[in-house]
């Protein structure tokens, strides 16, 4: 076969300097029996190839575990080995930081979590995982300690001066680190230290019917998605993340340009398939001695003894061939070499079992005094005997039920430099099998058509073989893996060379429009709607004290249209004191409920208030005595809402929040009161069984009578864990809306919006859709109305003595309509 021109192709560089996260370490530690002192045993992978000498001519660092628990974590780290000419023989100690944990936490996260859980749920096996609470949770000690690790790493580069002012890149990668980003982004900023964060999947994303399964499915979509970019093998995992995004997290998301928007950010998604070192595989190819004596056509297959890999189906296709075709008895052998794999777990223990017994079953129905079908090895091969195999096999099977990408085939297709060369077998369900278009397409379920294709490339002629292989010999070599590394860089706009446009890197601001699929269809054009919204932080920006956090002005005119329309209901129901929030807002006709509902102001001007224990009442007093005197400095007060009391931390600096706040939260339990987080806040809820959720469905019942469930249609919107409960009680029932932060944030809305700016788009969007309806008569008229208030009764619940409400009757309207209501009482 004739040699390609060699591809002349420039080391890539970075423009900043590249720190890499990684589960391992680029090499691994062993200690040497005799002496006792740690030594570097190097690794060969592709990854190490590629990325290591970017990270070494950038100066930067590889944060990692060094594949051994040390007695003493703070044992120095070797120099390589003087002779050491692998890629990573540059990379100093100084620039290692490892990574230290207790040995059964660590077990909890690698074995019990990482591939007891994600291993096999995104190779779409979701009945060999097992969901343990335990184990996820090593998994976020773990994350923790490597995102504390890298932001170590930063301060460590920060101190160093740099080639340029460009931020360095932090590269996570892999399942075992999906947490990781989120925690380095809050760090980083906290410590105000730039840089860029971006994420690397090397396994399958699956789609979201096998994703959603995973308890925590949330937080692993949000830690990724606390980079700036998240790369994948090929599209087709890309899209399954973003539908994930979409359909888990309610965010907005763009198919086409490959975008996800999170928190007001937008983290690009980009198919970055991986290759390999091609032209070392060609040296190792060209100078391997031989190790095939043989004469017969070796089918090779090379895999790790996983259940992903699919060599039962491997070994059972095979034999079907030789039922099918006996003409190859004795003239073709199976080679499949098995790599020991996770020798402690019992699943993989049976699946050596079984392989043992099929090669024994197969070798013993089919061997001749001349012949055995199968020779198996279940062992390492060496990368210069592996070469070999690959250069004079006549076949490749490279045949996984679901695998990543599958290097196996890239590494043969590099290998094949004999005349005439093999062929390649390759499975749809590896990514590799979406690129490499030449190989012979095998689906390994489908025992029967398997035997088949082996058999279409045993007897391929020639000139078909040779045409394929060029072809995919071609493009491997352009592809590989410093290719891939390039593309990475480009990616992140960081390639230090000038490159090509790097298409869409931000979605368009939010729009009336974007809410069209989603809201059409719920409200439709003959229900009313009822429009429940929080205050700070979803109609007013957060702002650092709340007499500033004002209401926008053209968020206030929306508003008020709205309050105007017939078929339009709005509460605002906040944390705020009830006339507060009123004043704030200040548009009549609308309802308002203050302090998460315990206070709720009818727009007849009827106010209910729920009941507060008397013993707590006196209490109020005193624990906003003791909270001014005890942790009201650095920044930090009180406010006083009357039924509610809430301290401020927002403007306390950050190294002095955590124990301001822990002593607050101590204070306030000691008084019988409830801590409950907010925006960097603190408050002091009486104990009682009243939250937003129940005043929504109190505020709806009392307007739209028992009901209400099937007369309205009703739209939520709010930023905060009080929230939540309004969510959760709606969940269903209601098109929920969650403003959310970047931050990992766990909630029952149904879609997260950006800012409140997002917010006025969507009542911008409700405005036009009301306002293209044709008037109608009222669904609720003063007979209905009026039977509601008689017909309605409440029942307030909370853990200590109640009291009964105390509520003012209401007034008689002027005129009754829709928007009137009275307060009458509610059924819990």
């Amino acid at each position: 076969m004739s040699e390609l021109h060699s591809v002349s192709r420039s080391a890539c560089n970075s423009k900043g300097s590249m720190i890499v996260v990684s589960n391992r370490l680029p090499f691994v530690l062993k200690r040497n029996e005799k002496t006792g002192v740690l030594e570097r045993k190097a690794s060969a992978g592709g990854l190490v190839t590629a990325v290591a000498p970017v990270v070494i001519r950038g100066n930067g660092i590889w944060v990692g575990w060094p594949g051994i628990h040390l007695d003493n974590p703070s044992e120095s780290i070797p120099e390589s080995d003087p002779n050491d000419k692998t890629p990573t023989a540059g990379l100093r100690s100084s620039k290692i930081v490892a990574i230290h944990a207790e040995p059964k936490l660590f077990d909890r996260y690698y074995n019990g979590c990482c591939n007891g859980t994600f291993w096999p749920l995104f190779h779409s096996m979701p009945d060999r995982a097992t969901f343990i609470a335990d184990n996820w949770r090593a998994y976020i000690k773990i994350n923790e300690e490597f995102a504390e690790k890298t932001v170590h790493a930063l301060k460590l580069l920060k101190e160093t001066k740099q080639k340029n002012d460009s931020p360095p890149i932090v590269w996570v990668h892999d399942y075992h680190l999906m947490l990781a980003a989120n925690w380095i982004r809050q760090r980083a900023e906290e410590d105000e230290l730039k840089c860029k964060l971006a994420f690397f999947l090397h396994i399958p994303f699956p789609p979201w019917d096998i994703f959603r399964l995973f308890p925590w499915s949330d937080e692993v979509l949000q830690g990724i998605l606390g980079c700036d970019m998240v790369g994948f093998h090929i599209t087709d995992y890309c899209l399954n993340f973003i539908d994930c995004c979409q359909r888990n997290l309610g965010c907005r998301v763009d198919r086409k340009n490959l975008l996800v928007e999170l928190g007001g950010r937008t983290i690009c998604v980009r198919p970055l398939p991986i290759g390999v070192p091609f032209d070392r595989f060609v040296t190792l190819a060209q100078n391997a001695k031989p190790v095939l004596s043989t004469s017969q056509k070796v089918i090779l297959g090379v895999d790790r003894l996983d259940y992903t890999k699919g060599l039962v189906h491997r070994l059972k296709a095979f034999e079907r061939l030789l039922l099918k075709h006996p003409e190859h008895i004795e003239k073709v052998v199976l080679l499949q070499i098995s790599v020991p794999s996770r020798t402690d777990v019992k699943e993989y223990q049976d699946l050596k079992e079984e392989m043992d017994q099929l090669v024994g079953r197969i070798n013993g129905r089919f061997t001749t005094p001349n012949w055995s079908p199968i020779r198996y090895i279940y062992g390492c091969v060496g990368q210069d005997e592996l070469a070999a195999f690959y250069r004079d096999a006549a076949v490749a099977l490279v045949t996984p039920l679901r695998d990543g990408m599958n290097l196996v085939a890239k590494e043969f297709v590099a290998c094949q430099i004999n005349t005439p060369p093999g062929v390649l077998i390759l499975s749809p369900f590896a990514g590799a099998g979406e690129m490499m278009h030449e190989a012979l397409i095998c689906n390994p379920y489908e025992l029967d058509d398997a035997a088949e294709v082996i058999h279409r490339a045993l007897i391929m002629p020639e000139d078909e073989r040779t045409v394929r292989m060029n072809h995919l010999r071609r493009r491997e070599q352009m592809n590989d893996v410093d290719s891939w590394m390039k593309s990475f860089l480009k990616a992140m706009d960081s390639l230090e060379e000038e490159t090509d446009d790097i298409g869409a890197t931000s979605m368009q601001p939010v729009t009336i429009d974007d809410f069209d699929e989603y809201l059409s269809k719920y409200i439709g054009y003959t229900q009313k709607l009822a429009l429940l919204l929080d205050y700070d932080g979803t109609l007013a920006p957060i702002a650092p004290h709340p007499d500033l956090a004002t209401l926008p002005l053209e968020t206030k005119h929306t508003l008020q249209r709205l309050s105007n329309m017939s078929d339009v209901y709005i509460a605002i129901i906040s944390g705020r004191n009830v006339n507060n929030v009123k004043e704030m807002v200040g548009i009549e006709g609308i309802t308002y409920a203050g302090s998460h509902g315990l206070e709720i102001l009818h727009p007849d001007g009827s106010k209910f208030v729920h009941p507060m224990p008397m013993e707590l009442q006196d209490k109020v007093v005193d624990l906003l005595k003791a909270l001014q005197e005890q942790v009201c400095r650095d920044g930090a007060w009180v406010e006083n809402k009357g039924a509610l009391l809430t301290f401020h931390f927002r403007e306390t600096p950050v190294a002095k929040r955590a124990a301001l706040a822990e002593t607050a939260r101590r204070l306030i339990t000691s008084a019988g009161f409830t801590p409950a987080p907010a925006h960097c806040a603190i408050e002091a809820r009486p104990p009682v069984q009243w939250n937003k959720g129940r005043a929504s469905i109190y505020i709806l019942r009392t307007a739209f009578g028992l009901d209400w469930s099937e007369r309205i249609r009703i739209i939520y919107a709010g930023d905060d864990d009080t929230d939540e409960d309004a969510m959760l009680a709606l969940k269903g029932m209601a098109a929920t809306f969650r403003i959310a932060s970047s931050n990992i944030i766990k909630t029952s809305a149904e879609r997260r919006l950006s800012s409140t700016d997002s917010v006025l788009a969507m009542l911008k969007w409700v405005e036009r859709h009301f306002s293209r309806r044709k008037p109608r008569a009222n669904s609720l008229t003063y007979k209905s109305a009026r039977l509601t208030r008689d017909t309605l009764q409440m029942h307030v619940s909370y853990q200590l003595p109640a009291r009964s409400p105390r509520h003012t009757p209401p007034r008689t309207p002027d005129k009754i309509s829709d928007k009137s209501n009275s307060s009458g009482s509610e059924s819990s």
